[in-house]
Parts: C-alpha cells; sequence; structure tokens
C-alpha cells in the first residue's frame, strides 16, 4: 500500500470512511489552500453550490497576449495588462487585444471570503471542455481583503457567447 494512504499522523484516514478534519486541526493555522477530502459527486454538489456565490465579471473586449523580453522587464508592461507572466525566455501579458492572431473572452470569478473554492478550476474547465469540446486557461492572483484566490478565465472569442450563457445556466438556481 502507498506509504501516502498509511500516514495518519496528519489526522486523515483513507481507509474506509473519510476522517475529516479541518486544516486548522492539522496544522494549526488557516492560511494556506483549502483541501477537500471529498467524493467527486460531493464535489460537484458543493461547487455547483458555490458558483452563485461566486462575483463573475465579464469583459466586454477581446484580449490576447504579448510577449517581450526578459531584458524588457518592467518597461514594456501595459498598464492594461491582467496578468504578467514569464518563463525562462521571455514575459508575457494578457492585454486588451482589438485585432490579433488569438484573442479571447475573458472572465473573472472572486470567490466569497472563508469559502471552500478547492477544485473549481478543474471542474469548471472539464465541464467547458466537455460541453464545448474547448480548453480553457486559467490565470489565478491573490486578493486577501477581497475572498482570497481570484481566476482569470480565457476561452476562445469563437465561443464567447455559448460560454457566457452556460456560465448563468450554472450560476443560476436550477442547475
Amino acid at each position: 500500500m502507498n506509504s501516502a494512504y498509511r500516514n495518519i499522523s496528519l489526522g486523515i484516514s483513507l481507509q474506509g470512511q473519510l476522517e475529516l478534519k479541518s486544516f486548522k486541526d492539522i496544522i494549526g493555522r488557516w492560511n494556506v489552500v483549502d483541501i477537500s477530502l471529498e467524493r467527486p459527486d460531493q464535489t460537484d454538489a458543493r461547487l455547483r453550490r458555490l458558483m452563485p456565490r461566486t462575483v463573475l465579471r465579464e469583459f466586454d473586449e477581446p484580449f490576447g497576449f504579448v510577449e517581450f523580453g526578459l531584458d524588457e522587464f518592467p518597461s514594456q508592461v501595459s498598464a492594461d495588462a491582467l496578468a504578467v507572466v514569464r518563463n525562462e525566455h521571455c514575459w508575457s501579458q494578457l492585454v486588451p487585444m482589438a485585432n490579433g492572431d488569438e484573442q479571447f473572452k475573458i472572465f473573472s470569478f472572486h470567490f466569497p471570503q472563508g469559502e471552500d473554492n478547492s477544485g473549481f478550476v478543474g471542474w469548471l474547465a472539464s465541464h467547458l471542455k466537455n460541453k464545448f469540446g474547448t480548453g480553457v486557461f486559467v490565470i489565478c492572483g491573490q486578493d486577501s481583503r477581497h475572498g482570497g484566490i481570484y481566476d482569470y478565465w480565457g476561452c476562445p472569442i469563437s465561443l464567447a457567447g455559448e460560454i457566457s450563457a452556460e456560465l448563468a445556466n450554472l450560476r443560476s438556481s436550477d442547475s
């Protein structure tokens, strides 16, 4: 048996029924990412209940990625950038883009303070992939004063209307 399943010292038993303890009980503090041990159907139900309580923003203008060299930081960062990330070769920023090779519809989600949003990205990305046959990209940030983690989601501009309608459906009490 995998040692991860036998290590009960963290207060979690994965044999038989799950014994759930708060992360605070396990490590003595709250300022960590939530970890939920639940069956997939429980995760689905929890996140469907959470979805209507998120703050969803849809950006009107299309966005795209603009790259620049490592040595051009910070002078090339746009004040309109939603995100700026880098790898070992270049910086990439997500900015409004009136025209370009690849444009995306951007949505953002902010979560209510204290709500367990663990698994949200995987859950919603899988849902959208299964329904529309396309992937999405997600860029996460942290705002401790406004609910903690927030997400920017990008989808192909060609599916913007359909994905917007599906997000509205998921946020309705009937979903």
